[in-house]
């Protein structure tokens, strides 16, 4: 009984290898696939001290930021209360319209501070505790030893862009409401303009006497087409007003228009009360503000440049700065991370009192350039994308002189 029971054991094992071996084809574009994923894996060249370095970087990161702008926060209480209770700022308004858009802007605008307090901070903890010294003693280089750093870095700067170029803008603008309405109330933001004239179109050039942005309504329009350097179409309205409501955009209304055509020497008019019409301009192209350049996303900011630049303005300095300074202060990170990481890698007998000091100077001095730089391009005529580098550019050449004197 027992030698049945063992051969048909047997024959089922060999009945297995059997199709297992006629089937081996069919399963290697699973191992390939298998393996392939495992290459495309970002994790993979994630050891356990790059974990280790990484969660410290970031720790300290959010910590210094919650750290420096809880003071901050403090301060500006101090400072404001007094004009938040004479203007009867509502508590809701001041928690969530006015701070709850101040954390992310400063905390974003000072982001290569903090970044740089970080690296410095604990950087200097783990070459003061020698665990540096073991980590390049088990052969590790440090160029090896700056992966984790890059990484953190890297998810930094995702992280500032993204803050920078799609959520801050947004928060911007109830920022600036509330300050007009309860902080700043002598300085009410400015929604009125006059004698306005822009070329809206190829050879169509638009003119308001008054424009009144509360109600989205321009007095005294005129429009004008040109072909050739030859009027051919005048149009004239008491009233034009935006339409906030309609699915398209530049969709106006003018009320009490008057149209003449001229064809050479024979003359077209035509009259009515209401007419609705498409003009290629948007109330956001009559108003112009302090700091409204801040108030645009990244893609609005882009499309606004494009067309004030098709319309020949020259007004679009401060939105080209801003938008290229988005850009570029996103390679802060990386460069201040190398600075830092080289200049506090190295135990020594004072600490990283030096360090720290070194650190904080550049640091400071690097968002002072940055502010210098946007402000020649604006008043000195510097082209806004060298004005938005300069401060990386001058700082690489940093970063390559101190990683050359880091501990290796």
């Amino acid at each position: 009984m027992k030698i049945n029971k063992i051969r048909k054991h047997h024959h089922l094992l060999h009945h297995i290898r059997t199709i297992r071996r006629k089937t081996r084809w069919m399963r290697w574009p699973f191992v390939w696939l298998y393996r392939l994923l495992r290459w495309l894996n970002p994790f993979r060249m994630i050891k356990l001290i790059d974990g280790y370095i990484i969660r410290k970087f970031i720790g300290t990161y959010f910590y210094s930021i919650i750290l420096i702008i809880s003071i901050s926060i403090v301060f500006d209480i101090n400072e404001n209360l007094a004009k938040f209770t004479a203007n009867n700022a509502p508590m809701r308004a001041i928690v969530f319209d006015y701070y709850a858009n101040f954390v992310p802007y400063f905390a974003n605008l000072f982001s290569p501070l903090f970044v740089f307090i970080a690296v410095i901070f604990f950087t200097s903890k783990l070459a003061g505790n020698s665990e540096v010294i073991a980590m390049m003693a088990c052969g590790m280089s440090f160029k090896r030893l700056l992966r984790p750093y890059m990484i953190s870095a890297a998810l930094i700067s995702v992280l500032n862009f993204y803050l920078g170029s799609y959520v801050i803008p947004k928060g911007t603008i109830v920022k600036h409401d509330f300050e007009a309405q309860y902080k700043n109330s002598k300085n009410k933001k400015n929604t009125m303009a006059s004698n306005v004239q822009l070329q809206v179109d190829k050879g169509v050039i638009a003119y308001i006497s008054r424009y009144d942005d509360t109600r989205k309504t321009g007095y005294g329009f005129s429009l004008d087409k040109f072909e050739k350097k030859k009027l051919v179409s005048h149009m004239t309205a008491n009233v034009i007003q935006y339409d906030t409501i309609s699915d398209s955009r530049y969709h106006w209304k003018a009320v009490n228009y008057k149209i003449r055509e001229l064809k050479g020497l024979r003359e077209h008019i035509s009259t009515g009360m209401e007419l609705d019409t498409m003009i290629m301009m948007e109330p956001m192209d009559l108003i112009f503000s302090k700091g409204q350049q801040e108030t645009f996303t990244s893609p609005e900011l882009k499309r606004y440049i494009s067309k004030q630049k098709d319309r020949g303005s020259s007004n679009v300095v401060q939105y080209e700065v801003e938008y290229h300074k988005r850009i570029a202060s996103c390679f802060a990170s990386f460069i201040l991370t190398v600075i830092g990481a080289s200049l506090s890698a190295r135990k020594r007998k004072g600490g990283m009192g030096l360090a720290l000091g070194v650190g904080l100077a550049l640091s400071f001095s690097y968002i002072l350039l940055q502010t210098v730089s946007s402000t020649f391009a604006i008043n000195a005529g510097t082209p806004p994308m060298l004005a938005a580098w300069i401060p990386n550019l001058l700082y690489v050449f940093i970063a390559y002189y101190c990683y050359k004197k880091a501990p290796n």
